[in-house]
């Protein structure tokens, strides 16, 4: 799994980041970061980002470099109220709360992000002037907050994002033993007015880690007391959770010996109306030739990935997307279509590019 490759492929660096480090507060006088949003443009690498909250401003400040708005953890703590704390153990740090809460593990050279314990490939946090940063789209993507960015004037106005009414907590399957470790995290939701709903959600969800346990064990019953020590872990992170609909990802990694273990993914994108997985056809429907346009587009974007292997002749499932806001991500399992080292392979298309103008994928949910 990502946390064990991080952990185990890399060794800290000495001094790298200090504790009260990423504490390090952003705030600058009102009047100075008045003079740089109105001086700066934005667009210029490493241009100061004045930063808002439900309109006000603060007096915490981001910057605007490699085409992203950044923002310091500290603008997270403070102004946010997100609870941050460092682990001196995993010597990691720690932001947020329940299943949006955000681990932030430096290395030399970089800052790798997993939410709930999920490693989050697309995203790394940066340490700039001597400041902890995050990436504006993880708190989006992940952390349940929005925010309206105008590059014109250099601010970023951040407010909570609607949520569906639920709440989604974490069920942990341990069964540590000499020579295996075996730890399985799931989610589970309550708080739907319809229990059967609810029900159905979660015994789909519990099936995933209950599967994935059985088969553990039968490679558990084989093992040899010779052999290195056997690894099995899961984990999720809830991409959506709005307009009547759930969609997240889980992950599953087996460690049986030899060079690498083996990561799986799963996504399941629910309605909460019924309780139904949706497939891609629920979802995008409106427009009659969605699946031949999806895989024209697929085809050209991953056989110029980095180690296609051959094969892709269109979607062999319409299961394998979940949801973020205004966008769906598409992806392929490692090996099916492209070497290890390409990891998951994953494809993000706006629902404007698939659907008729006016239309929403979530009419029939709400």
């Amino acid at each position: 799994m990502m946390n064990k490759m991080n952990k185990n492929a890399r060794k800290w660096g000495v001094g790298l980041l200090a504790a009260g480090l990423l504490l390090t507060g952003g705030v600058i006088p009102a009047e100075t970061g008045h003079a740089a949003a109105a001086s700066s443009a934005q667009s210029k690498p490493g241009s100061t980002v004045m930063l808002k909250f439900n309109s006000a401003l603060t007096q915490q400040t981001g910057l605007y470099k490699e085409g992203k708005v950044w923002v310091p953890v500290s603008y997270l703590r403070d102004v946010l109220k997100l609870p941050v704390s460092y682990n001196k153990a995993d010597k990691t740090y720690v932001v947020g709360k329940g299943t949006q809460k955000a681990q932030l593990m430096v290395y030399p050279g970089d800052v790798t992000i997993s939410v709930n314990g999920f490693y989050i490939k697309e995203y790394e946090a940066k340490l700039l002037n001597g400041r902890m940063f995050v990436p504006f789209d993880l708190l989006s993507d992940y952390m349940g907050y929005q925010g309206d960015w105008n590059a014109a004037s250099g601010r970023l106005n951040m407010t909570a994002r609607p949520q569906n009414a639920l709440k989604i907590t974490t069920t942990t399957i341990e069964n540590n033993r000499e020579g295996v470790t075996l730890k399985l995290d799931y989610p589970q939701i309550s708080g739907l007015a319809d229990t059967k709903v609810q029900n159905s959600i979660n015994s789909q969800l519990k099936l995933t880690a209950t599967n994935f346990e059985k088969s553990a064990e039968k490679e558990i019953a084989e093992r040899n007391k010779e052999d290195r020590p056997y690894e099995y872990q899961a984990s999720y992170v809830v991409t959506y959770n709005q307009n009547g609909v759930l969609s997240l990802i889980t992950n599953q990694y087996g460690y049986m010996g030899g060079a690498h273990g083996l990561d799986t993914r799963q996504a399941f994108t629910f309605s909460l109306k019924d309780g139904k997985r949706l497939l891609l056809k629920d979802l995008f429907g409106a427009n009659s030739n969605y699946k031949v346009e999806l895989n024209t587009k697929l085809g050209n974007l991953i056989k110029n990935h980095g180690g296609y292997l051959g094969g892709f002749n269109g979607l062999a499932t319409e299961k394998q997307f979940y949801l973020k806001d205004g966008k769906v991500t598409i992806f392929f399992q490692i090996y099916e279509y492209t070497a290890y080292a390409a990891g998951f392979p994953e494809y993000t298309f706006s629902f404007k590019e698939i659907l008729p103008d006016g239309s929403s994928p979530f009419a029939a949910f709400k």
